[in-house]
């Protein structure tokens, strides 16, 4: 079975959309996705980038993320063909551990937590396929990488992209189609 390693935040959960809907109500602005094309939160408001800090490493602010639109069921019938690993990169903020750990149990729990992946760099992941939405995670992934969109990586090129998990469902299982037809094109006999 082929193993699919996937990313959290802006993947499984809105990290964005929590920041925006924070910095909104303590700017007193109303920006939304669009207005972030090629941008992250940090740099829409890089007057306040203290205090977003601050928030994204409350020990709960993981906990809160909605979930992306379609993950979880993508994800589940993927998992019927795939092994599925969560791989996201905590390092980046240590405070995030319990918190992702809880909302993946919760919101994920068809998943085998022991498949969850706390880490900094994933290089260090071993997968046939990695969904993510930062170049440098991509870029240093051995496997296939997938980019999820997000609005920061919408200006980046990249040859696999996905704007939502419908169509990374769609293209894993035909790449499932494509491999199982190959294998059974090797067992033929001349």
């Amino acid at each position: 079975m082929k193993r699919i390693a996937v990313d959290m935040d802006e993947v499984l959960a809105d990290f964005t959309g929590k920041c925006l809907e924070v910095m909104n109500a303590y700017v007193g602005t109303s920006f939304t996705k669009d207005d972030l094309y090629g941008k992250t939160v940090n740099e829409l408001y890089p007057d306040h980038s203290d205090f977003l800090v601050e928030v994204v490493q409350a020990p709960d602010f993981f906990r809160r993320l909605d979930v992306i639109e379609e993950s979880q069921s993508s994800l589940k019938r993927l998992s019927e063909h795939y092994e599925i690993v969560i791989a996201t990169a905590a390092m980046d903020v240590p405070t995030s551990f319990q918190a992702k750990y809880d909302w993946l149990l919760e919101h994920f729990d068809f998943l085998d937590p022991r498949l969850f992946i706390f880490c900094g760099d994933k290089k260090v992941v071993q997968a046939d396929y990695l969904i993510d939405d930062n170049i440098y995670q991509l870029n240093a992934f051995t496997g296939r990488g997938i980019m999820f969109d997000a609005p920061h990586n919408l200006p980046t090129d990249y040859d696999v992209r996905a704007s939502n998990w419908l169509e990374v469902e769609a293209y894993l299982m035909k790449e499932l189609d494509s491999s199982t037809a190959s294998k059974s094109d090797s067992n033929r006999t001349v």
